[in-house]
């Protein structure tokens, strides 16, 4: 009796094991939330002081301090760490907010994040300024990124859309308003038709025009005509496009300057022009030359991108440009342009030169996350800005038939623009009886 007690035991408790062992692979957040919070907590609890410590994040204390605690408490002096001052666990991992003690700074945490890592058995360590003096240790318990989820509260909102998903379990979002101009790069099949599929799905659900200019024929924009206010498939055609933009801009910079504001955000409602967002799939198309006769068209392209990505925020014209490479080897301007594209995301590639292309000027320490992207993760990428931050994102896939849906549920939403009408892909168009209310962008100031 004892013996069968014993093996049903035993067979109990590998039934367990396996069970928990499935979990962690197939089911990780719930693996998370009933295992790995509950272990990281106690983990970090009693571990927090000396990990500090190790990793080099405590500093001396001060005069008075160092003299009271030697003196009246008659302990020994110890160096400080930073103080824990908020400990939140979530659905993919823990947030711990912290004090710095003079003489750290968050980029002395950053620094040590692999450390951190190791240290507490967590998956990823990021860390994030909240303001001067506090940081948050944004801990992973699991690779989020091998299936994407997007957060529930991860909708389109005002001129911010959601597209991907971050290592640290938050949403990546494209915020028109912050970053107007972006450059996105990738090797073939490394995720760039995904994000631009993404970005178009959540640009869609939104009170925007869509521009589309896609020179292989139109083999990736077209199926989503339904949503578009105009698309150019030759170059010939976008060098046109490109100039009615141009046109567009400088009327409504007139339209500003005769209400006496800077910025469209600052009209009334009635009075405001819709949004407009440019998408180039492939702007290699837009600057090579077959021969002498195309130079004349290459100058108008460029010109025209260029007076957009540096003035057309204000008028509320964004650019979304894609492509395989972007550097001085496109030719005259290329250089220029991509300087004024603040929001960058950089896919695999295939060399170390292209990723430098992509992020060196914006986030040095990006560039070699950025190239070592394995092939078997398509839709990975380093996404960066001006302030030098970064990250690793995922987009979620995406089919083309769910988009080319989206495009036809909201092809109500394209806005009446006279200026584009030439251009207007030819597509049917249903304006269903009860038309959602429009989602109207915040105002944002310089």
């Amino acid at each position: 009796m004892t013996d069968m007690a014993m093996w049903l035991e035993a067979s109990a408790g590998l039934t367990a094991a396996g069970g928990i062992g499935f979990a962690k692979v197939r089911a990780p957040r719930a693996y998370w939330a009933l295992v790995g919070l509950p272990a990281t907590l106690v983990r970090f609890g009693f571990s927090y002081r000396p990990t500090m410590d190790v990793c080099g994040l405590t500093v001396r204390p001060s005069g008075l301090r160092a003299f009271v605690t030697r003196n009246l408490a008659r302990r020994e002096v110890q160096p400080v760490p930073p103080k824990v001052r908020r400990v939140r666990g979530t659905s993919t991992g823990l947030r711990v907010t912290l004090r710095l003690p003079a003489g750290l700074e968050p980029a002395d945490v950053a620094a040590a994040s692999e450390r951190l890592r190791h240290a507490w058995g967590v998956h990823s360590v990021t860390v994030r300024e909240i303001k001067p003096g506090f940081v948050e240790l944004r801990m992973t318990g699991y690779d989020v990124l091998r299936r994407v989820r997007l957060p529930r509260k991860a909708v389109p909102h005002d001129m911010i859309v959601p597209v991907a998903l971050r290592d640290d379990g938050t949403a990546f979002e494209r915020d028109y308003l912050k970053a107007p101009m972006a450059l996105t790069l990738g090797a073939n099949s490394s995720g760039k038709s995904m994000y631009q599929r993404n970005l178009i799905k959540g640009l869609a659900q939104l009170p925007v025009a869509l521009v589309g200019i896609d020179c292989k024929r139109g083999v990736e924009q077209s199926a989503f005509a339904p949503r578009l206010s105009a698309l150019a498939t030759s170059p010939d055609a976008a060098a046109s496009l490109l100039a009615v933009l141009v046109a567009e801009m400088e009327d409504r910079f007139d339209l500003l300057s005769g209400a006496g504001v800077s910025d469209i955000w600052e009209l009334p409602e009635a009075e405001r022009p819709a949004p407009v967002v440019v998408l180039v799939d492939e702007v290699a198309e837009l600057f090579l030359i077959a021969s002498r006769k195309d130079e004349e068209r290459r100058e108008q392209i460029v010109t025209a991108l260029i007076r957009l990505a540096q003035m057309a925020r204000a008028v509320g014209i964004y650019l979304e440009i894609c492509g395989q490479r972007f550097g001085s080897d496109l030719g005259k301007g290329a250089t220029m342009l991509r300087a004024q594209l603040t929001g960058r995301v950089v896919h695999r590639v295939n060399d170390k030169q292209t990723a430098e292309m992509g992020l060196a000027d914006v986030a040095p320490d990006a560039v070699p996350a950025a190239s070592l992207i394995p092939m078997e993760r398509p839709g990975t990428a380093v996404a960066a800005d001006a302030s030098g931050g970064w990250s690793k994102i995922r987009t979620p896939e995406t089919s083309r038939d769910e988009v080319i849906a989206i495009c036809r549920d909201f092809a109500h939403l394209v806005p009446d623009l006279p200026f584009l009408a030439p251009f207007r892909p030819d597509a049917p168009v249903e304006a269903p009886a009860d038309s959602p209310s429009l989602v109207k962008p915040r105002p944002i100031t310089d």
